[in-house]
C-alpha cells in the first residue's frame, strides 16, 4: 500500500534567501528513485513504499549539506493508512467533492 510522506527541508547558514536550487536537487533525488511527488509552495508530498520514502528523505536531507549548508532542519509528516489503499489524488478529490468544488488537476 502506498504511503504519503510530506517533507520540508530548511537549510540555513548560507547567504541568500532563495532555496529553489535546493528544492530542484531534492526533487531530482525523488525522480532517481522513481518516487511520485507533488510540489507545493511550502513543501513536497511523496508517495510510495515507506522504506523507499524514508531513504529518499534521508538523501534529500544529506544533499543539503553537500550543497554547502552547515545546518539543516527537516520536517517530515507520514500518512500510513493500512485499511485502504489511498493516493494523493484520491485524498484531494475526496475533500474537494465534500467542499462542492472540482479538484485542480
Amino acid at each position: 500500500m502506498a504511503v504519503m510522506l510530506e517533507i520540508s527541508l530548511l537549510p540555513s547558514g548560507k547567504v541568500g534567501a532563495s532555496l529553489s536550487d535546493m528544492v530542484a536537487n531534492a526533487l531530482k533525488i525523488a525522480r532517481q528513485h522513481g518516487v511520485k511527488f507533488e510540489l507545493n509552495p511550502m513543501g513536497t508530498t511523496l508517495e510510495g513504499e515507506l522504506e523507499v520514502l524514508l531513504r529518499v528523505a534521508r538523501e534529500m536531507h544529506e544533499m543539503c549539506f553537500t550543497m554547502g549548508y552547515p545546518r539543516v532542519q527537516t520536517l517530515i509528516k507520514i500518512d500510513d493508512r493500512r485499511d485502504k489503499d489511498l493516493t494523493m489524488e484520491y485524498k484531494v478529490k475526496s475533500v474537494m467533492e465534500k467542499l462542492g468544488a472540482e479538484p485542480k488537476v
